[in-house]
């Protein structure tokens, strides 16, 4: 339950949420096997535990876990090219004809029908937590596809999701640069040992940096020549470490040792008890957390609407 990435999105309105409707809601886009015949099927499922009576929505001190899955038929495009390619040879040869675009066209969407029966099935679970106290929806991807498909079948059960991507006053890889150059954050952040620089120009290439002195002359002179941060390993207030991008992509969150042990505690031996204890502990830490972020990046740019 321990969220390894995060895309954090702004509530731009109060959208007056509760479990019990936000439930109800959640209910109209079930998730559901894909049919013989689809390519795709896309809803929501029950973030803790299995079966029909397993909430969509799990509540806990205020804030919302949901997750959604998605179940593709996996249909290769080289398998499909030849079968196509063996049912035009078969034409040619039979029928003493060349076979043209429209009826290609048609051949392939008749063999793509019959494939699709056998093909594998793959499946791919997104999670993500509402916290309407911080005005935040924070989506365990660091893929914006994975989490706009989220939110826009979010906005279809209830009707209206007023969110944009989180923003700051300051551009980030302005910021990250200067920590690693000053080799110090603001705050209980502190700089690690990973970073990623780009040169500005516009067919400039990258260097990443692990395991390295960022204090080291060899990475300052790289600044110096104005390459950018784009990339930057940190560590917060001895409760975890992230990577942060320019983007404010947050990767490879790791919660430390002491809130892994409290979680196992609160939690106890049951299993459901020890999920909750996990989602309520990450979250009430995020709350500390994604505040002195945004304020330690120059502050969080204001929705319109706010």
């Amino acid at each position: 339950m321990w969220f390894k990435q995060l895309l954090t999105y702004n509530i731009t309105q109060d959208l007056q949420l509760n479990a019990e409707s936000l439930e109800e809601a959640l209910k109209s886009k079930p998730a559901r096997p894909c049919a013989s015949q689809e390519l795709t099927t896309y809803g929501f499922t029950a973030p803790l535990g299995k079966g029909p009576d397993a909430p969509l929505v799990h509540a806990s001190q205020g804030f919302f876990l949901i997750s959604t899955l998605k179940e593709e038929r996996i249909l290769p495009g080289s398998v499909v090219r030849d079968a196509l390619k063996d049912k035009i040879e078969e034409i040619s040869t039979q029928q003493q004809r060349k076979v043209y675009k429209k009826e290609r066209d048609q051949l392939k969407d008749e063999i793509v029908q019959t494939l699709l029966p056998r093909a594998f099935i793959r499946r791919s679970t997104t999670h993500a937590a509402i916290a309407p106290s911080l005005g935040l929806i924070l989506v365990a991807t660091s893929s914006a596809k994975k989490a706009e498909d989220l939110l826009s079948t979010l906005r279809e059960a209830i009707g209206s999701l007023p969110v944009r991507p989180v923003t700051v006053m300051v551009a980030p890889s302005a910021t990250l640069t200067e920590w690693v150059k000053a080799q110090e954050a603001p705050g209980d952040f502190q700089v690690l040992a990973d970073c990623t620089l780009r040169d500005t120009h516009e067919e400039g290439g990258s260097v990443k940096c692990k395991d390295q002195d960022l204090t080291s002359e060899e990475i300052q002179l790289h600044l110096t020549a104005g390459k950018l941060v784009t990339q930057l390993a940190l560590a917060w207030s001895d409760k975890l470490s992230f990577v942060l991008d320019e983007k404010l992509a947050i990767s490879r969150i790791r919660f430390e040792d002491l809130l892994q042990e409290q979680a196992l505690k609160d939690g106890g031996d049951d299993a459901m008890a020890q999920l909750d204890a996990t989602f309520t502990l990450m979250m009430l830490t995020f709350a500390d957390f994604l505040p002195a972020l945004f304020a330690a990046l120059g502050g969080l740019q204001v929705p319109e609407g706010i």
